[in-house]
């Protein structure tokens, strides 16, 4: 029998109210030869492990202490091939999406893919819905890593920096370490399922704003980040602004929207600066579980 092709990376925390999904749609997929998928549960006290455990070729780590960070490195340091693919146990990835991430990290010079990012907006209150009919319309969500729950590296990819550093936003630190036309968009989709009440949404962006803060103010040699490489960590919040502007102007209808993006990315930010010492443990959305 041939060796994977492909590794898939899937961090997990108490995620035993979503695990098989994500998983069910990564065994389903059709490839020319067989993935390594490696879960990395991570101080789990649900049925976590039990149900990864449950499907055939699955190899899962029962690590006793909870991080994203610390799960994420473990079992880097497990699998075995490229292209690396990083999924959060929550997201679903469309059939033929992971082909897709595979096929495109093969190419000679490929270094990062990541399918279109879909959001399930089912049973989300209106605030969260507005806030992000917004997001879905800015640079950050159509071209680059974060919030997709996602993304793939090539082993020249990988080589970009050693081991994932204790901070929190491990999709935007991967994203900026690589010039825009190094980004592959491939067909496909990341499903992912937004919180669903605005309390819950603040949480999560507070998480956000939190790992932003700390990569602007990092430098490459704390992030183990090679030297060399088009790294760019520096605050996006200016482009951010006039991606808004522009948005008002050639949408008015969403100035209510637009309206509720700035009141929860504003609070998010004073809220992340209160606390903006935390690193890898775990701090997400339950509403969605």
């Amino acid at each position: 029998m041939n060796g994977p092709i492909a590794s898939v990376v899937v961090p997990a925390y108490n995620e035993g109210a979503v695990i098989d999904r994500c998983l069910r749609a990564l065994t389903a997929e059709s490839l020319p030869g067989p993935v390594e998928i490696v879960v990395a549960a991570n101080g789990c006290t649900d049925d976590t492990v039990a149900r990864a455990r449950a499907f055939a070729g699955v190899t899962v780590l029962d690590l006793p202490d909870p991080g994203k960070v610390g799960a994420l490195n473990a079992a880097d340091g497990v699998a075995t091939v490229f292209p690396r693919i990083y999924l959060d146990a929550d997201v679903e990835l469309s059939p033929g999406t992971l082909g897709e991430l595979v096929g495109a990290l093969t190419f000679p010079g490929a270094r990062c893919a990541a399918p279109e990012l879909a959001f399930d907006l089912t049973d989300c209150t209106w605030p969260v819905r507005a806030f992000h009919r917004v997001f879905a319309r800015l640079p950050s969500a159509r071209e680059t890593l974060v919030g997709r729950g996602v993304y793939g590296l090539s082993r020249s990819g990988r080589e970009r920096f050693g081991v994932f550093p204790q901070m929190q936003g491990d999709d935007l630190f991967v994203g900026r370490l690589f010039a825009a036309g190094e980004h592959v968009c491939v067909p496909g989709r990341s499903v992912v399922r937004p919180p669903r009440d605005l309390r819950s949404l603040l949480q999560v962006r507070t998480r956000v704003a939190r790992g932003n803060g700390q990569l602007a103010q990092a430098s490459g040699e704390d992030l183990s980040v090679v030297a060399g490489a088009p790294a760019d960590f520096s605050s996006s919040t200016g482009r951010t602004g006039r991606a808004l502007a522009d948005l008002a102007r050639a949408e008015p209808r969403l100035w209510p929207a637009i309206g509720v993006y700035v009141g929860v990315t504003v609070v998010a930010r004073w809220r992340a600066r209160r606390t903006r010492h935390a690193t890898g443990t775990w701090n997400r959305d339950q509403s969605t579980r």
